[in-house]
C-alpha cells in the first residue's frame, strides 16, 4: 500500500490570502495568525501574496483569481460571518464556501476556507485566538500540508 502525507513546511510554498474586511476585527487576528503559522512553518514572508476584499461573498473571486496565477500553489480565504437577526447569514455563509469549494475544483489549486461562520462575536473571537486556538493559521497548515501531498500525488505544487 502506497499512503502518501504532505509534511508542513512551507519553504519555497507562494501562498495567497484572500480577506475580508468586513468584521475586520475578527479578520486581523485570523491573518495575523495565518501569516505567523507560514513563518513558523519555514515561509518567507515575500511569497505570501495578501489581497483584501469588502466581504465574504467577495472572496471566492478573489480566491480563484489568486488560484490561478501559475505562482501561487495554494489560496487560504479568511473571513467572519456573524449570525444576525435575519436569514442573510445563511445565504452569505453558505454561498462563500460554495463558492470557494467551485473556485478550488475548477483551478485545480488548493482553496483553505478559512472563514468563520459563529452565532456571537465572542465566538469568533475564540476562534481568531482566544480560547479555540487561531483558525487561520489552522488553515494555512492545511493549505501547506495539502500542497506538498498532492506534489506527491503529482496533482501540484
Amino acid at each position: 500500500m502506497l499512503e502518501i502525507k504532505g509534511n508542513l513546511n512551507a519553504k519555497g510554498v507562494r501562498l495567497g490570502i484572500a480577506v475580508s474586511r468586513f468584521n475586520e476585527l475578527i479578520t486581523k487576528e485570523l491573518l495575523s495568525g495565518a501569516v505567523d503559522a507560514y513563518r513558523r512553518l519555514g515561509g518567507d514572508e515575500a511569497d505570501l501574496v495578501v489581497v483584501w476584499v469588502p466581504g465574504a461573498l467577495e472572496l471566492p473571486l478573489a480566491a480563484k483569481k489568486l488560484a490561478e496565477r501559475p505562482d501561487i500553489h495554494a489560496v487560504v480565504a479568511i473571513g467572519a460571518v456573524i449570525r444576525g437577526a435575519t436569514y442573510h447569514f445563511e445565504v452569505v455563509a453558505g454561498q462563500s464556501a460554495a463558492g470557494l469549494m467551485k473556485a478550488q475544483l475548477d483551478t485545480g489549486t488548493p482553496i483553505v476556507n478559512a472563514v468563520l461562520t459563529t452565532d456571537t462575536i465572542e465566538q469568533a473571537q475564540e476562534r481568531a485566538g482566544t480560547k479555540a486556538g487561531n483558525k487561520g493559521a489552522d488553515a494555512v497548515m492545511a493549505a501547506i500540508e495539502l500542497v506538498r501531498a498532492l506534489a506527491e500525488v503529482g496533482g501540484g505544487g
